[in-house]
This record gives structure tokens, C-alpha cells and sequence, in this order.
């Protein structure tokens, strides 16, 4: 059964061009690689609060051993912790794919 990762997260203030070329050139490829499906991305266009992330975006694997095993990847905390020098307030969790739009 395919399980989906939803991630989000606000981009820091200032960085939002080196964000954009970094998540392009860097992170989609990397975590295209390690096995994750890019499904969707959202960018938050009008927040009542900073409660609401301005980012999220979902990634499918087959099956939930498998979406652990990238998460508990090496290749993946190298990704992660370059996309936390553009980020702040990343979140992430594993839902079974269901094609419903998921919080």
C-alpha cells in the first residue's frame, strides 16, 4: 500500500530566491532519487497567522518500510539538513495514500 510523506515548512525571510533555486536544482532531484514520488506543492498565498506553514508538499513511496527506510537514510538527512538552511518550522509526517487531501 503507498503511503504519502506531507512536509511543511516557511521559508526564512530574505533567502526565498536561493530557496526556490535549491528546492529546483538540489532537493526535488535528490529526493526523486532516493525513491520519493513528488505528488503536489502548495505555496501558502495568504495567511491569517504564522500557524498556517507557507509551504507543503507531498511525496509518495510504495509502502510504508519502504518511505522508513528513505527516512531513515543517510542521503536523506543530508538533504533535509541543507533544506533546513531555507527553512524554519519543518514538519513532516507518513499517512497511507489515500488520493484525500490530508492535514
Amino acid at each position: 500500500m503507498s503511503v504519502t510523506l506531507i512536509m511543511t515548512w516557511d521559508i526564512k525571510e530574505n533567502l526565498e530566491q536561493e530557496y526556490f533555486e535549491f528546492v529546483v536544482r538540489e532537493w526535488v532531484p535528490a529526493t526523486s532519487r532516493l525513491g520519493l514520488q513528488p505528488v503536489a506543492a502548495w505555496l501558502t498565498a495568504w495567511r491569517i497567522d504564522d500557524t498556517v506553514p507557507l509551504m507543503r508538499a507531498e511525496a509518495t513511496a510504495e509502502d510504508e518500510e519502504t518511505m522508513h527506510d528513505i527516512l531513515r537514510s543517510g542521503e536523506w538527512h543530508d538533504i533535509l539538513s541543507q533544506l533546513l538552511e531555507y527553512v524554519d518550522n519543518y514538519r513532516h509526517k507518513v499517512v497511507e495514500t489515500t488520493g484525500d487531501f490530508r492535514l
